[in-house]
């Protein structure tokens, strides 16, 4: 259920938010977005192409991850794609949809990875670095979301960089959010 309800989330923040604006997000997700951008590529497809490194080094270091990933990355990359119509569904501003993006995705990556899952790509990095070191999952993901966003400044201009930034924060608060919850439930 945490894969289908949080890719579902994922899917609606990024067609229903991002994309209409040429936002971008963090992570593969973003890395995903800057190739639509640029190329046209399908958002979803690209992030299993740019997974497949990653996914490689979980199967030799922790093949929990890679097997409870696998799911997350397949149903949020299909959902991604299949829920493309949505682009013209909502009309918001640009920093409304900053936000109300940035929080669907954020719930959803945080509702993956508080049941150990994830859309994997650097969601599944930042999960095998915590096994190695004692950091917030969710700030390790605002700092890759940045530097993500970082690389796509050429492609969406600085405006739209810095309404970015503003997503990426909301996704990482959320993302916060939602996994300590689940450690104070613990």
């Amino acid at each position: 259920m945490a894969i289908l309800l949080g890719s579902f989330l994922i899917g609606v923040g990024v067609n229903g938010f991002l994309i209409p604006h040429q936002l971008l997000d963090g992570g593969i997700i973003g890395i995903g977005l800057i190739l639509h951008y640029y190329y046209e590529l399908p958002t979803g497809l690209s992030m299993i192409a740019l997974s497949v490194p990653l996914y490689a080094f979980a199967w030799f270091y922790e093949k929990k991850y890679f097997y409870y990933s696998l799911h997350g990355l397949l149903v949020s990359s299909l959902l991604i794609d299949v829920l493309s119509n949505m682009r013209e569904l909502f009309e918001l501003s640009i920093l409304s949809s900053a936000i109300i993006g940035g929080c669907l995705v954020g719930f959803g990556i945080g509702l993956m990875l508080r049941y150990e899952t994830s859309t994997g790509g650097t969601d599944l990095l930042a999960q095998l670095m915590t096994k190695l070191m004692p950091i917030n999952v969710g700030i390790l993901i605002f700092t890759i979301d940045a530097l993500v966003i970082l690389s796509g400044l050429k492609i969406i201009g600085l405006e739209k960089f810095l309404y970015s930034f503003i997503t990426i924060t909301f996704v990482g608060t959320m993302t916060t959010i939602t996994v300590i919850r689940k450690a104070e439930v613990k």
